[in-house]
């Protein structure tokens, strides 16, 4: 069938992909967008995989700072100073970096977490589901669907992308692999908040307005 320019601009809107490969995936799907969508993040993914494995040294450190009370600072590696160079590179740096400063993230992906961590909520989450009295046969998997939410809780590429809850940061990192067509790592990050881990003198407010008039 005839695909229509303004198919075209539709779906490149929607998927962020090529003029040519949206155009393809539209003769392809006769038309159908929702479709050619889901075939468009199928294949970027596999395009993105087969990217996984090659070396990327070049890339961004940047860093975000939310009004002086909390900030990060994170490197997001490419392959090459040409990507390191693209707008749209260093624009998905800059929001990584927001959305560290923003969510907190403790690990950039799942394979970071100690095992010992892993092992503890397993027993907490396993704990519940029996105080909640489930059975036995059920809890196994009741607790490995939880420990899904704990890993978005904790890492970075399973969390929700802040700008964009529909899809998580680990999509959007593959969707820009598959666009750009090279290998793209967010490396290692730190996020700092004012104050953190020191302890400070509780007060009540109330007393020290008192304590102001009367002196």
């Amino acid at each position: 069938m005839a695909v229509t320019a303004s198919q075209v601009k539709e779906l490149r809107d929607r998927t962020g992909a090529g003029i040519m490969d949206c155009k393809k995936i539209l003769v392809e799907t006769d038309g159908n967008m929702e479709k050619a969508i889901e075939l468009l993040r199928e294949r970027g993914i596999a395009k993105a995989a087969k990217k996984a494995g090659r070396v990327a040294a070049e890339g961004l450190v940047e860093a975000y700072i939310h009004n002086g009370k909390y900030g990060s600072l994170v490197e997001v590696n490419s392959e090459t100073d040409f990507v390191s160079n693209n707008e749209e590179f260093k624009q998905f740096v800059k929001d990584i970096a927001m959305h560290i400063a923003a969510v907190g993230p403790k690990y950039v992906r799942r394979e970071e977490v100690p095992a010992e961590v892993i092992e503890k909520e397993k027993e907490i989450l396993k704990e519940q589901a029996l105080n909640e009295g489930k059975p036995e046969a059920v809890v196994e998997k009741m607790v490995e669907g939880r420990l899904n939410k704990f890993y978005s809780e904790i890492c970075l590429l399973d969390q929700p992308f802040v700008k964009d809850p529909d899809i998580t940061v680990g999509e959007l990192l593959t969707n820009l692999i598959a666009k750009i067509g090279e290998n793209i790592v967010i490396r290692r990050f730190a996020r700092f908040e004012r104050g953190e881990g020191i302890e400070k003198e509780e007060s009540n407010f109330a007393e020290e307005v008192m304590k102001q008039v009367n002196g």
